[in-house]
């Protein structure tokens, strides 16, 4: 037994339908790695964990808890991590104050969210809940870059299953739309810091007055570091908006904003507020200022914007009017059309990296507010990256959909370690309070990057520090040589930001005699070849910078797999540890509404066996434990035991669930555990539960599938009640009594 005080591999209490299924796979875990010698923690890491962790002053003893991510923050910092990290909510605005209402309502004294800030108090607690919201926890423990890739198994059973994909025609009205100027893309300037600018750095307004508004300060940069600044107009953007909402309805087709209000959480939901503020753009030239004097923030979206009309004396006659504005508009793309959600509902609602694959996946069709599908206009502002999606649009229109029993694969190597490329992200990223100049101010002085700006303009900045630029180049060339197949940069030697990195790229490549390995190409040309690479079986290794690498990640899984929850992720942690991630979660809400409504969840756990095997198999090389090796090589042929048995969770109320595919899982763990012959120990303890949990099969499923179809009480979303959750997720006695002789 493992003595350390760290446990040997830390798995993450995340939330939403992830959350739901470890209630139920963790105990099948931890019971099988204690037979075998290997510790299993928990870390909260959950958004209303973080809330709790965040404001103790206010709660009792028995609600405090720890500050478990800065706990794995230093602990991904050392050689001994070895975590699990599921996926956790990214939390919007209106995500975090309903998860704040939701422990309020529980007895918990934490404060609300101040929306408007004036008092040097708010802006404290303001500060507090910024460092919650958005894409909050991987910063923290991506101490190192990503290598994503479908594992064999699921590759495999992918070909030989493979899944539903729309007709692509091509006359298909689908268009991606973007900026052409303005934009965050065309305004971008980029500049590797020095070692005579090295050290301290603000980032400041200066009117044209002279006055000095200083935005952040407090800032450091280390010499190597690439510091890129932007800016997109309002003026603009509110143009292109409005340009596109007239072409659409000219078009006769759906209107759909497709950005990354989590990842991106300052920057984006001002975007999205831009978007419903000019889509109800006479509404608001007649009622903007009683919207203002009443709190009510476009930014928060459609939704909350009807709610808190209501509340308003001139309720109905506001609602009468945005009821005629929207009657004139294009049809919305719609999140649920049953339930009259639209794109411009919550800016959480519709990310893009899950947004586009899916539209793409469908053959460009969205839901329409008639509940059938169409063709849609993808409004895209920021043209860093649209024309990726742009380009598959094309490709796909031109060639027809993809064959994923065929299909090659396509990888990622990811530029992440330590918040690189964290564009958009707090606390460099200002909506611009008044005209002027912005500008970053190095230690020496200098002025490398200055923008002039007006009022409303969305200024940003992001840094990647040198160490993390070279360990993501190795990192590809070592995957370039494991794989022997296609390897691209994506990256515009013409953008400010890549041509900065090239400068490191270029020389390490030669250095290591790998130049003729890679190309270096555009996102939309590399698009282009990816496309065609995969579309003829063969396979590429796209080696992209930390936004791409999100949006590739889920791109092309949906496309080769159905699904990027089943991605084998590993983060090969800079000072010697490991990260494994799970997939992505983008369909957790809908999964856990199911579960409530129907006792059924759909959510599947395939993304954490293969970081399970990961784990484990690290663990035995990093700590010499043959035990974990045997584990980790018994959970492959569990995973494989599954899929080859089509024991994976189906969408419907008497298809096998996430709780009875975890059943599965043991029962094939187990059976590769006692049917191994180098440990005679481990033999002797999983033959018998090998045999128990074969015998009972029918006991344990019936146990498990008996409450299907009604409704199950969590107690709760963000802060489910453990006992309740427990009752639901471990609905077999039979299960638990049988991993309880372990």
């Amino acid at each position: 037994m493992a003595n350390n005080a760290t446990p040997d591999i830390i798995y993450t209490k995340v939330d939403e339908a992830p959350q739901l299924a470890s209630v139920s796979l963790l105990p099948v875990i931890q019971s099988f790695a204690k037979a075998a010698g290997v510790t299993v923690g928990v870390k909260d890491i959950s958004l209303a964990g973080r809330i709790v962790a965040t404001f103790p002053e206010g709660l009792t003893a028995e609600q405090r808890q720890s500050d478990d991510l800065a706990e794995l923050g230093q602990l991904v910092k050392s050689p001994d991590a070895n975590v699990i990290k599921l996926p956790n909510i990214s939390a919007s605005v209106p995500q975090l104050m309903a998860a704040v209402k939701e422990l309020q309502d529980k007895g918990y004294a934490i404060p609300d969210y101040p929306e408007d800030v004036s008092t040097e108090a708010q802006k404290a607690i303001r500060a507090r809940f910024d460092a919650i919201k958005g894409s909050a926890v991987n910063p923290v423990l991506r101490e190192g870059n990503s290598d994503r890739r479908a594992a064999v198994a699921v590759k495999n059973y992918a070909m030989s299953n493979p899944h539903s994909m729309g007709e692509w025609k091509s006359d298909s009205k689908t268009t991606v739309s973007t900026m052409s100027g303005n934009d965050f893309f065309s305004n971008e300037k980029s500049t590797t810091v020095t070692a005579g600018q090295a050290g301290d750095a603000r980032i400041e307004l200066v009117a044209a007055d002279g006055g000095i508004t200083v935005l952040k300060d407090g800032l450091s940069y280390a010499a190597g570091t690439v510091v890129d600044a932007t800016f997109m107009s309002a003026r603009g953007l509110d143009s292109f908006l409005a340009e596109q909402i007239a072409a659409t309805k000219d078009q006769g087709v759906l209107f759909s904003l497709h950005l990354k209000a989590t990842m991106m959480k300052v920057s984006d939901p001002i975007v999205f507020g831009h978007a419903v503020k000019v889509f109800l753009q006479p509404v608001f030239d007649t009622y903007g200022e009683k919207f203002a004097a009443a709190g009510i923030s476009p930014n928060s979206g459609l939704g909350a914007l009807l709610e808190q009309v209501a509340e308003l004396p001139e309720g109905a006659e506001i609602r009468t009017a945005i009821d005629a504005v929207m009657a004139d508009r294009p049809a919305l793309y719609m999140v649920n059309s049953d339930k009259g959600i639209t794109n411009l509902h919550v800016p959480s609602d519709v990310i893009i990296d899950a947004s586009m694959p899916a539209l793409i996946r469908a053959g460009g069709k969205g839901w329409g507010p008639d509940g059938k599908a169409a063709d849609t206009n993808c409004v895209i502002p920021d043209s860093s990256y649209a024309p990726v999606y742009e380009e598959s649009v094309s490709y796909f229109k031109e060639t027809g959909a993809l064959d994923p029993s065929t299909a090659g694969t396509v990888q990622n190597v990811g530029l992440m370690a330590q918040k690189a490329e964290e564009y958009g992200s707090h606390p460099t990223t200002f909506e611009v309070p008044h005209a002027g100049t912005v500008r970053i101010v190095l230690a020496n002085g200098d002025t490398p990057l200055e923008h002039a700006v007006e009022a409303g303009d969305i200024w940003r900045s992001a840094s990647t520090k040198q160490a993390p630029i070279e360990d993501w180049v190795q990192l590809a060339i070592s995957r370039q040589r494991a794989e022997g197949c296609q390897a691209i940069f994506w990256l515009d030697a013409s953008r400010a930001h890549d041509a900065e990195l090239l400068k490191y790229i270029t020389p390490l490549l030669a250095d290591a005699g790998m130049a003729d390995k890679f190309q270096i190409m555009t996102p939309r040309a590399a698009t282009r070849l990816s496309l065609e690479t995969i579309r003829a079986g063969k396979n590429s290794i796209a080696v992209t910078g930390n936004v791409l690498r999100d949006y590739l990640t889920d791109l092309f899984p949906i496309l080769e797999l159905g699904t990027s929850a089943k991605m084998l992720s590993i983060v090969k942690l800079m000072n010697g540890g490991g990260l494994f991630e799970t997939g992505a979660g983008g369909s957790a809400p809908k999964h856990v509404q199911q579960l409530t409504q129907e006792n059924h969840l759909r959510w599947d756990s395939l993304g954490e066996f293969c970081a399970l095997g990961e784990s484990l198999k690290f663990l035995a090389e990093s700590k010499e434990n043959q035990s974990a090796r045997i584990l980790g090589t018994a959970v492959e042929s569990a995973t494989q035991g599954v899929l080859d048995h089509d024991k994976s969770p189906r969408p419907k109320v008497g298809q096998t669930d996430n709780r009875s595919s975890h059943y599965y899982f043991a029962l094939y763990w187990a059976q590769a555990l006692a049917a191994q012959n180098e440990d005679a120990d481990l033999n002797a303890k999983f033959a018998p539960v090998a045999k128990a949990l074969a015998e009972n099969e029918a006991a344990i499923l019936a146990e498990l599938t008996s409450a299907e179809g009604s409704p199950a009480d969590l107690g709760g979303y963000y802060l489910t009640d453990q006992c309740k959750t427990e009752n639901v997720m471990r609905a077999s006695k039979t299960l638990q009594d049988i991993l309880a002789t372990l």
